[in-house]
């Protein structure tokens, strides 16, 4: 009998990874039994790591088949291989590591890493299932280039991963390949791998540049009368985005699949977003009110993603709110534009209010309670032991709220310029919720002159609902 004793993870003792991996090639042998992932990385220690530095790689649940550098295999005692761990010493400053391993997606009842259901091949990587498909540095501020080759046999006839299409053929043994390049570097929680016999919707629309782009949403075979509004509610996620932010779609497709075994709601990999198909699927025969209303603002959130969380990430797991907060505020400005669309602007306001009604009630509901109680925790934690356990409404509906206060001090046109000042600074990078706060600064000391968001801040480390005492003073003159 063995009692493993959790290990408690401090924000404070944050430490920048030693190497960056600016490229990875994943080459996928799909098989349900057995995939052999051939994993090769272009390795670089960072200039301030020692030389001496070990690479330290995650995995679970994986069968090693061997190990190389600059194209020379690695005898075992070149390597240390532990439960969870791969590591390699005395590599060079820049380098080439190939890794072949071997997974077993149809006993993957984890649901995280690549796994099989209803027949098919699905992924789910945040915050850490990435090592369960390969020896990686499964963290966040590690962020990589992809390109990605899949191959199955013929009953597996779509084959998706992040990115964009470069390639398609059949190989001499039946089976299917393709290639795909994401051009823009992202941590691996958001790599996404599918894999099976799946129908789909799509339509070509242009963006505010004019680049043509190509919109899918995937599904089981003779689901496809039940993913219409699914594509709508994607075509208006991308047009608001364009014109309340100026952020426009950065690939030349942008795909949805519908899985029925998720154990997430939805998943906002790159390009490839992975829903549970209660948040895809509608039957106008069948779907109410709320359910079309709840579709197109999950659709939205993970659509919003794209910037907010992918093309700017969190850099380590503290930062959850980062992405979260900040996207749940843009799914609500969304749904609440979508409810007011096309009315008069009296109607419009109050669309928009009863939308921000139901939002703070389900606050009320859900968030005061755990703020109120022994699960209180702030919108950045200070430590975990599971960080799955800090996907709650306290990091992502008070998180939204944090975000909409520093939208109310500086106004829309102020709020916007710190967005822009945002992305300008960290396009590419994963970053710290006090850089997307120290962005609003920007734009808030402009306003302001002398004064700053010192104070805001505690709102990020401080649990707790507050309580305000108010005096008013009415002179009726």
């Amino acid at each position: 009998m063995r009692t493993d004793t959790p290990v408690t993870v401090y924000r404070k003792d944050y430490q920048p990874y030693p190497y960056e991996i600016p490229e990875v090639a994943l080459a996928f042998d799909l098989a349900p039994d057995a995939t052999e992932v051939r994993c090769t990385m272009h390795v670089q220690r960072r200039p301030e790591a020692s030389a001496d530095a070990a690479l330290i790689l995650d995995g679970e649940e994986l069968e090693l088949v061997s190990v190389g550098v600059n194209g020379e295999p690695l005898p075992a005692a070149s390597y240390q291989l532990s439960e969870h761990t791969l590591t390699l010493r005395g590599l060079p400053a820049d380098a080439t590591v190939e890794i072949v391993s071997r997974c077993k997606p149809s006993a993957n009842s984890t649901l995280m890493g690549l796994y099989v259901s209803g027949g098919n091949f699905f992924t789910q990587c945040e915050a850490e299932g990435f090592r369960r498909i390969t020896w990686f540095a499964d963290r966040p501020d590690v962020m990589s280039r992809y390109r990605v080759t899949l191959r199955a046999q013929p009953e597996y006839p779509v084959l998706l991963s992040n990115g964009n299409l470069i390639a398609s053929r059949q190989l001499p043994d039946g089976r299917n390949e393709v290639e795909w390049e994401d051009p823009f570097p992202k941590p691996c929680y958001l790599f996404a791998l599918v894999a099976g016999n799946l129908t789909h919707r799509e339509t070509t629309v242009k963006t505010v540049s004019g680049r043509d782009v190509l919109l899918q949403v995937y599904s089981d075979p003779g689901s496809e009368t039940k993913t219409e509004w699914a594509l709508d509610s994607l075509v208006r996620s991308l047009r608001w985005d364009e014109s309340r932010f100026g952020l426009e779609l950065d690939l030349d497709r942008f795909m949805i699949v519908a899985v029925h075994d998720f154990n997430m709601g939805a998943m906002e990999n790159k390009g490839l977003n992975i829903f549970n198909a209660a948040y895809v699927l509608a039957d106008p025969q069948t779907a109410t009110d709320a359910n079309y209303e709840g579709i197109e603002s999950v659709i939205g959130h993970e659509y919003f993603h794209n910037w907010t969380g992918n093309r700017v990430t969190c850099r380590d797991w503290f930062q959850l709110s980062l992405k979260e907060g900040l996207t749940v505020f843009r799914d609500q400005e969304f749904s609440a534009d979508m409810m007011a669309r096309d009315m008069e602007a009296a109607a419009a306001a109050s669309a928009r209010a009863v939308k921000r009604i139901d939002d703070v009630v389900a606050l009320r509901a859900a968030q005061f309670p755990e703020d109120a109680g022994p699960m209180a925790h702030p919108i950045r934690p200070e430590s975990y032991q599971e960080i799955g356990n800090f996907y709650t409404a306290t990091v992502y509906e008070k998180g939204a709220e944090v975000i909409r206060m520093q939208h109310t001090l500086l106004g829309e046109t102020g709020f916007r310029a710190g967005m822009d000042e945002y992305f300008r600074r960290h396009d590419g990078q994963a970053v710290t919720c006090d850089d997307f706060v120290a962005a609003m600064e920007s734009v808030y000391v402009k306003q302001h002159p002398g004064r700053d968001l010192s104070v805001f801040r505690r709102w990020y480390r401080q649990a707790g609902t507050p309580r305000v005492s108010v005096r008013l003073d009415h002179d009726a003159a």
